[in-house]
Parts: structure tokens; C-alpha cells; sequence
């Protein structure tokens, strides 16, 4: 994906030089390995900051909510979705945007490649399908395919599913993918092992919000758990406060979850966030056969009323 970027600042540097945008919204180079900063981009001398490589795992969408500019933004096939999920919901309109499309073959995992390193990272590089970790005096080499974030290994929609460029050719679409079968495995547990399976997942849970502040989707202008009047959840780690906050996000979500993996990226105690939200979208795939952000047209499944929908009791 190295060959991207040279096309990301070239179509970057027109739109700018052109004034058909305000600004880019992009990804430069981190000041740690492995963590490229979102950077919004308004002249065109500065497009040379502008960068792509398999680091760049933040939702961009994140920045679009209620924004009044012309953008131009980077969208990989997951931000792609969430724009589309914001023109849905009014959070953005469609003649503000010129979307870069990035056709994708999955973001790497920090965590992951921490923990095989096992001592500090001075740098990482990208070769074709191989990653190149460096340390003090310590080389290694990993198969790209091999640290993936885990919601990049299952994706079945790595293209942009909306787009006014396009930088590269589109990727083939991974096919026969079972992406609920972690899913499959907590349903199938009886209620006791289920209720400690949610207590091992949420016990080191600080509630810093990192997982909240990186969702494109949570752009409410007070969050449940910031409200006061009434406080509907107490906001000390206590485990049912918790428990409340990490299922009422996730219900909160239905139906409009793409599966980025923003919220699993972001969290500082490694939580597996997606649990929650996976269940939800394999519940909304099953009922509705429906998934978020593929069509800025359609409205999602909870947000209508179809005389068709499962359920006898609402016919």
C-alpha cells in the first residue's frame, strides 16, 4: 500500500491548488512507530506530510460530524462506510465531500506485534506482505497476514463503497469468511459461563472512553454516561457502571456498526471491544439482512418500520 501515498498528495495538491476543498483530512507520520496521526491538511505545500501505509487504522470519519468546510478525506473501505453511515444520518452532506478512495488489504496490529517483538520498538517498515520490525540492535520479519488487527483478517469489504478517486486498482474482496464464529462461541455458552466470560472481558476496564471518543458513530452532544439530570450511570469502575456503559454503547450502535475496529485500536488495556458490537451486527445481518454503510440511500433496519420485519408482535 506504500505506492499509495505518492497519489493520495498528488490528488491532495490539486484539490487544494484547485480550491475545490478547505482542506484533507489525512494520516502523517507518528512521532511513535506504529501510530500515524490524523492531520488535517489545508494548503497544498503541505501535502508532502500526507502519508499511507498499514498504520493507518483510525476512522477518519471520526472528523467529519457536523463539520461546515469542503473536505477532502483519505477512506480506506471501513471509513468509506461510515461516511456513508454520517450522510445517512444528516451528520454531513455529500456535495461537501471529495472522497480519496483507498482500496485495502488490512491494517496491522501494535498490540500483536508487541508481543511478539517483546522488547522496545524503534521502527517498523513496510516490504509488499512483509513487516519489518526494528529494536535495539534486533530485526525481525513478520507476515503481514499474520498481524493483522483482527477485524482487518475478517473484512469482506476492503474497498470504498463510496468514492470521487480512486488511488490504486481495487483489491479482491476475501471470500468464504466466517466472521461470527467468536460470536457463535459465547452464544453457545450457558448463562453462568456467559456472565463470567463478560466479567474476565470488562475487568480491566479503567473507563478512560477511549473506545467512545475514537467511534465515528458516538457524536451524541452529551453522552449517556456525561449526563447529570438525570444520571442514568454512575461513572466509577465499579462493574455493573461498567457493565452499563460498554452495553448501552454497543445497543447504541446497532445497526450502524461497520466493524472499523477503531474502538479495539484505541483501547489502552487491550479490551475486545467488538464483542459487543459483532453480536449486534450478526443479530441485524440475521434479522434484516442488513449491513451498515453499504448504501448511503438506504436507512438502516432500526431507524424503519416495514410490515415484513421479524417480530409477530408489532403486525
Amino acid at each position: 500500500m506504500l505506492e499509495y501515498t505518492e497519489k493520495i498528495r498528488e490528488i491532495s495538491k490539486q484539490l487544494l491548488k484547485e480550491c475545490k476543498v478547505d482542506m484533507v483530512i489525512g494520516f502523517r507520520k507518528g512521532t511513535v512507530p506504529m501510530m500515524n496521526e490524523p492531520t488535517f491538511i489545508k494548503s497544498a505545500d503541505e501535502v508532502g506530510q500526507l502519508v499511507w501505509d498499514s498504520n493507518c487504522g483510525i476512522n477518519l470519519a471520526n472528523y467529519l460530524t457536523n463539520r461546515k468546510e469542503n473536505i477532502g478525506i483519505i477512506a480506506k473501505g471501513c471509513d468509506s462506510r461510515n461516511i456513508c453511515v454520517h450522510l445517512v444520518e444528516n451528520k454531513i452532506r455529500r456535495e461537501q465531500l471529495h472522497i480519496i478512495g483507498v482500496p485495502c488489504k488490512g491494517m496491522i496490529d501494535k498490540t500483536k506485534i508487541a508481543d511478539l517483538f517483546g522488547k522496545e520498538i524503534l521502527n517498523v517498515e513496510e516490504d509488499g506482505e512483509s513487516i519489518v520490525v526494528e529494536g535495539d540492535g534486533t530485526a525481525k520479519v513478520y507476515k503481514k497476514k499474520d498481524v493483522l488487527q483482527e477485524n482487518c483478517a475478517i473484512c469482506i469489504h476492503r474497498n470504498p463503497v463510496i468514492y470521487d478517486d480512486l488511488v490504486g486498482d481495487l483489491v479482491e474482496e476475501q471470500k468464504d469468511v466466517d466472521r461470527y464464529e467468536d460470536v457463535r462461541k459465547i452464544e453457545a455458552m450457558v448463562p453462568d459461563q456467559r456472565w463470567n466470560y463478560f466479567d474476565d472481558l470488562l475487568k480491566n476496564c479503567i473507563r478512560c472512553y477511549a473506545c467512545r471518543n475514537a467511534c465515528p458513530l458516538c457524536y451524541c452532544p452529551t453522552c449517556f454516561v456525561d449526563e447529570s439530570r438525570p444520571q442514568w450511570v454512575g461513572k466509577s469502575i465499579d462493574p455493573t457502571d461498567t457493565r452499563t456503559f460498554h452495553f448501552l454503547r454497543a445497543y447504541h450502535c446497532a445497526g450502524r456498526c461497520t466493524d472499523c475496529g477503531a474502538c479495539e485500536r484505541a483501547c489502552p488495556v487491550n479490551i475486545k471491544v467488538r464483542t459487543f458490537t459483532k453480536k449486534l451486527e450478526k443479530d441485524v445481518k440475521e434479522l434484516f439482512n442488513f449491513e451498515a454503510g453499504l448504501n448511503p440511500d438506504v436507512r438502516p433496519p432500526l431507524d424503519v418500520y416495514k410490515t415484513q420485519d421479524p417480530e409477530d408482535f408489532i403486525k
